[in-house]
């Protein structure tokens, strides 16, 4: 199994969406696509509907996230 480096695919910037994290060169954020899969949308689905990005993008969420999770548990310790 590869590993992803979310660093490649997501961005930052307080000039795009407020500075929400979004996957680099569109204004799709992370939050939207979490959203949508909270909503029950599938890969499949996010890929037809949004055609600028990909499947490797879309992992690059998750990685983010799980990066993200546990900074936010480190924390806390």
């Amino acid at each position: 199994m590869q590993t992803i480096n979310w660093r490649d695919h997501i961005h930052s910037d307080p000039e795009i969406l407020l500075g929400k994290p979004i996957v680099k060169g569109t204004r799709i954020s992370v939050e939207l696509i979490l959203e949508l899969f909270t909503n029950g949308w599938s890969f499949e689905q996010l890929l037809e509907s949004y055609p600028t990005i990909t499947e490797t993008d879309i992992r690059a969420v998750f990685s983010y996230l799980k990066v993200c999770i546990s900074e936010e548990l480190k924390k806390q310790e």
